[in-house]
């Protein structure tokens, strides 16, 4: 749909209710918000589900939140001028869905992967009062995209957090770096890897579901 700043699909719960819990999927480079929409139908029945599209076009059918550079001799592989604005645009869109649905405001889910993963971290670190659970598949906190608040801000704010052990697009090394970056802050979390390269097996899934499921 496009009646809002950015594309989308949703579910609507499947047990009506009049403030259901929200679950935003953001999608991970070079995709596009079917990707994890995928998932939805065997999501927990409670949640409003929105998948977003990232704003930037590749090609046919292909999106990116904001720019990688592949060809980087220094290290500067993420446009972080383009992932700071994209945090922007997803903010001012989950804003925009009160327009459109009704949900709880005190009970928002972000589930994302790789890129998605990465601005769904800096997105609940930054706004711990608007994002409380989060789901980082396959990503890892990249910390120039926020700024730390007191501990007791996080008090209320949860992650599952995935990778695969043989992931070669983002190497577990910087995923393990997660848990401990929130331990630091006592922000509670669960970290999980599998067998996998870039990607989510079966397992992870059944887990990370019925840790969603759990926060209802």
């Amino acid at each position: 749909m496009t009646d809002l700043s950015l594309n989308y699909l949703y579910r609507l719960p499947k047990k009506p209710t009049l403030n259901p819990p929200l679950l935003l999927l953001l999608h991970g480079y070079g995709s596009n918000e079917a990707d994890l929409f995928s998932f939805a139908q065997e999501l927990p029945d409670s949640f409003l589900i929105v998948s977003a599209r990232a704003p930037l076009t590749l090609g046919m059918q292909s999106y990116a939140w904001y720019t990688i550079n592949f060809d980087s001799t220094d290290g500067n592989f993420s446009d972080i001028g383009e992932a700071l604005l994209a945090k922007k645009m997803i903010l001012k869109f989950t804003k925009e869905l009160k327009t459109i649905f009704s949900f709880n405001s005190d009970n928002i889910s972000l589930l994302g992967f790789s890129q998605g993963s990465i601005l769904s971290y800096s997105l609940a670190l930054s706004y711990p009062e608007i994002f409380k659970n989060v789901v980082a598949l396959s990503g890892y906190i990249k910390e120039e995209l926020f700024e730390i608040k007191d501990a007791s801000a996080y008090k209320d704010l949860d992650f599952f957090i995935s990778h695969g052990t043989q992931d070669q697009v983002i190497p577990l090394q910087w995923a393990q770096k997660a848990p401990q970056y929130l331990d630091a802050l006592n922000i509670a979390n669960v970290y999980k890897t599998y067998p996998t390269g870039h990607s989510v097996t079966p397992q992870c899934f059944y887990d990370f579901n019925l840790w969603l499921q759990a926060k209802i």
